[in-house]
C-alpha cells in the first residue's frame, strides 16, 4: 500500500484536487483522534513519507497542523469551562522543558527500548483508567493540584518522552494529569491540549530554522487538522467522560499491540 501511495503522489502535484482531498480528509481524521486521545500523528508521518519526504521533514511538516489543531481545541475547551489555564501552565512548563532535552537525546538512545516499554505499560494504565479512574485510593494518594518537586520531575520525564518521540505523549499527558494532579479525564484532556500548545512552537521553530517544513503541504493538511479538532472537541463536550475514556483506551490498546508486534 505504501508503494502504491508513493506512486500516486509522484504523478499528482500537491495542488491537484485528489492530493488536496487526501491531505484534508487524513488531516481531519488525525485531528479528530488526537483531540480525543492521541497517537494519530504517526499517520501524518506515514502519509508525508509516502509523498517523498524524509522523516525529519515529515516530522517538521506535521507540527504546523499540530500547532493549529491544539490552538483551536484549547480555545474551545477554555470557552466551555473545561480548561484550567493555571493547571495547564503547571503541567505544560515541565513538559516543555523535558521536550527540549528529549530532542537532544533522540540520536543517542535506541527507540526500540522506549517502544517496547510503552507497549507493555500503556495497556496496564488503560485498564486502570477504564475500571478504576479517579475514585480509587491509589489515585487519591497522589492527587492534588500542588506541583511538588517530584511531580515536576514526572512531567519533565513525560516531556522527555515527547521530545524523544511524539507518538503517545498525549496519552501520557492525560494519564499523568489525572493521576498526579487529581483531575477527571475531561479536564486532563483539556490540559493536554494546552500543554501541547505550549511545547509545539519550540519544536516547530527548530524545524523551521533547519528548513525542514514543507509549507504547501503543511498548510493544506492543517485545514483538516483544525476541522477534526473542532468536531472532536464538540463531541467530547457533548458526550463527556465516557467517549474520551473509550477513545483513549481503544487507541492505547491498538498502539500497544503495534509497538510489540513490530519488534518481531
Amino acid at each position: 500500500m505504501f508503494d502504491t501511495l508513493s506512486a500516486f503522489f509522484t504523478t499528482h502535484g500537491v495542488f491537484s484536487l485528489p492530493v488536496i482531498s487526501i491531505l484534508i480528509i487524513t488531516g481531519f481524521a488525525v485531528g479528530f483522534v488526537n483531540t480525543l486521545a492521541g497517537m494519530a500523528t504517526a499517520v501524518s508521518y506515514a502519509l508525508f513519507m509516502a509523498m517523498g519526504m524524509p522523516i525529519n521533514i515529515a516530522n517538521g511538516t506535521s507540527r504546523v497542523g499540530v500547532l493549529a489543531q491544539f490552538a483551536v481545541s484549547s480555545a474551545i475547551f477554555k470557552k466551555e469551562g473545561y480548561l484550567d489555564i493555571k493547571l495547564g501552565w503547571k503541567v505544560g512548563i515541565p513538559i516543555a522543558i523535558g521536550s527540549i532535552a528529549g530532542a537532544e537525546l533522540v540520536a543517542e538512545l535506541n527507540p526500540q527500548i522506549i517502544e517496547v516499554a510503552m507497549g507493555i505499560l500503556l495497556p496496564i494504565v488503560a485498564i486502570f483508567l477504564l475500571f478504576f479512574n479517579k475514585a480509587t485510593k491509589i489515585t487519591r494518594m497522589f492527587s492534588g493540584e500542588k506541583l511538588t518537586l517530584w511531580k515536576f520531575a514526572i512531567f519533565t520525564l513525560i516531556g522527555l518522552y515527547g521530545g524523544f518521540t511524539h507518538s503517545g505523549v498525549g496519552i501520557l499527558m492525560i494519564f499523568g494529569t489525572m493521576i498526579f494532579m487529581g483531575t477527571d479525564i475531561m479536564k486532563a484532556n483539556a490540559v493536554k491540549q494546552f500543554a501541547v500548545l505550549l511545547y509545539t512552537p519550540l519544536a516547530l521553530s527548530v524545524f523551521v530554522l533547519h528548513n525542514q517544513v514543507m509549507w504547501s503541504v503543511a498548510v493544506i493538511y492543517a485545514v483538516g487538522n483544525v476541522a477534526g479538532a473542532v468536531v472532536a472537541s464538540k463531541v467530547a463536550i457533548k458526550w463527556g467522560v465516557k467517549v474520551i475514556n473509550w477513545s483513549v483506551a481503544t487507541v492505547v490498546l491498538l498502539i500497544s499491540f503495534w509497538l510489540i508486534y513490530k519488534q518481531f
